[in-house]
């Protein structure tokens, strides 16, 4: 299974999941692979935003190797799951989809998780902790189907 997170930029949020998600998962012994992706290309081969660097590493999440990309239309095809961070993204997303994707495509969570980058950092630590309450249900989820 490859799971893709996708938000805007690919600076805040998404990698967050990703990390977060790749941490959680092997502490559970879920062997899955995963990546993220923003729907916008402004960022594109950034490293994440130092904020939620600093908010995740705090967290024993390691952020620092990652770098934005930007969504393709061949992610929907290499992934197994595509999970958005809000209902902008997953709009894009949509409106990107392609008949023939086999990725099942929605949000990470019931609501959106809101983006921290115009907020103080008290936004990035919010947005960690909804981080990891949705991606500890998603590894229940995946688990359950595995």
């Amino acid at each position: 299974m490859k799971i893709l997170f996708v938000c805007l930029g690919n600076i805040c949020r998404s990698p967050a999941a990703e990390a977060v998600f790749r941490k959680r998962a092997a502490d559970q012994g879920l062997d899955a692979e995963v990546d993220s992706a923003g729907t916008g290309g402004w960022h594109v081969g950034t490293a994440p935003d130092p904020r939620m660097i600093k908010a995740a590493a705090a967290r024993g999440y390691d952020l620092s190797p990652l770098r934005a990309r930007q969504f393709s239309d061949g992610d929907g095809y290499e992934f197994t799951h595509i999970l958005a961070m809000d209902s902008a993204n997953l709009a894009h997303i949509e409106d990107q989809r392609l008949p023939d994707w086999t990725a099942e495509v929605r949000m990470l969570l019931d609501r959106d998780v809101p983006d921290p980058y115009y907020g103080g950092e008290d936004g990035f630590d919010h947005v960690l902790d909804l981080l990891e309450g949705g991606i500890d249900t998603l590894i229940g989820e995946l688990k359950s189907r595995a």
